[in-house]
C-alpha cells in the first residue's frame, strides 16, 4: 500500500470518535490521583532533575516502606504536547505491586530538538534511579515508547550504571523510525531531517547488551503505529535484544495504555514480570 497523506498516517485523534473526551478526563483524573498520594504522604512532586523548566519529574511511592524497585513512564504527544501531569494515575497498577513510579517530562520541541529530548529523557531516568534503588522498569507511550527505547541504544546518555539496572521496557505504540515524519506537518516543530531522524530512530540503532524489550500497540490504531511496533520487534531480534510483540485486541492509541491503571492486567504482567 503506497501512503499519500502522510499527516493522516499519523492522526490519531482523527481517527478515534472519543478522543476528545478521553484528552479532556487525563488532567482531571490525574489531579484527583495526585491529590490523594500528597494526602498519603506518597508523593514529590515537581522533583528537578536538570536545570530546564520541564526537566521535572513526579515520584509516587508505594505503601510499602520500601519499594521493590522503579518503574518510570515516559509520556508522549508527538514530542511537542503534554506533561507529567497529564498521566499521573497510570502509576496506579505498578504502586499496587509494591513499585516506586516516576513520571518524567522534558522540554518539548521545537525549543529543544528529538536529540536533546531524548537526552534530557535519559537524564531524569538516572535521577529518579538515585532515588530509588533495586531493579528498574521503563515505559512509554507514543514519543514516549519512542523515548524509552531510545534510551536502551547502545550509544544513549543513559548511564551504563543505570542501563544495568533496566531489566524490562515497554514501549506502547513507539515511534521506532522517524524518518517518515520528515513527510508531515509536525515537521515544522519537530525539524527532522533524514540524518538527524535516522540519529534517532531506535529501529535503525544498536540495542544495550541484555536489552529486554516488548513492543505493545492496539490492533485497531493506525496502521503506521501497527507497523513501526512490528518494525522494531523484528529488526531488534535480529540484533540480540530479548524481544517481544503484543498487539492488543481492540485497543486504540488513546486507550491502549489503560492497562497501566490494572494491577491485574496482562500489561502489568508483562512490564513487571
Amino acid at each position: 500500500m503506497t501512503i499519500t497523506d502522510w499527516d493522516d498516517a499519523y492522526a490519531n485523534r482523527d481517527h478515534v470518535p472519543d478522543a476528545p473526551a478521553i484528552l479532556e478526563a487525563l488532567p482531571r483524573d490525574a489531579q484527583a490521583f495526585r491529590d490523594r498520594m500528597s494526602a498519603q504522604g506518597r508523593a514529590r512532586l515537581g522533583v528537578a532533575y536538570g536545570a530546564g523548566a520541564r526537566q521535572l519529574y513526579d515520584l509516587f511511592l508505594p505503601e510499602a516502606e520500601s519499594p521493590k524497585g522503579l518503574v518510570v513512564f515516559v509520556h508522549g504527544g508527538y514530542w511537542r504536547l503534554f506533561d507529567r501531569t497529564y498521566w499521573s494515575h497510570y502509576a496506579t497498577g505498578a504502586l499496587a505491586h509494591g513499585w516506586a513510579v516516576a513520571m518524567v517530562q522534558y522540554t518539548l520541541c521545537p525549543e529543544a530538538s528529538i536529540a536533546g529530548i531524548g537526552t534530557e529523557v535519559a537524564a531524569g531516568i538516572a535521577a529518579a534511579a538515585g532515588e530509588v534503588p533495586g531493579p528498574i522498569r521503563l515505559a512509554g507511550h507514543s514519543a514516549g515508547g519512542h523515548l524509552v527505547t531510545r534510551a536502551m541504544c547502545s550509544d544513549s546518555a543513559l548511564p551504563e550504571s543505570v542501563a544495568a539496572r533496566v531489566a524490562h521496557t515497554l514501549s506502547i505504540s513507539g515511534v521506532h523510525d522517524l524518518r517518515p515524519l520528515i513527510r508531515t506537518a509536525m515537521n515544522e516543530d519537530l525539524k527532522l531531517t533524514l540524518e538527524s531522524a535516522a540519529a534517532e530512530s531506535p529501529a535503525l540503532l544498536l540495542p544495550r547488551n541484555g536489552a529486554r524489550v516488548t513492543a505493545w500497540v492496539g490492533d485497531i490504531e493506525r496502521p503506521e503505529f501497527v507497523r513501526q511496533s512490528t518494525l522494531l520487534a523484528n529488526i531488534w531480534t535480529g540484533l540480540g535484544a530479548d524481544m517481544a510483540q503484543v498487539k492488543a485486541p481492540g485497543r486504540h492509541h488513546f486507550d491502549v495504555i489503560d492497562g497501566l491503571l490494572d494491577p491485574d492486567s496482562q500489561m502489568m504482567r508483562t512490564l513487571l514480570g
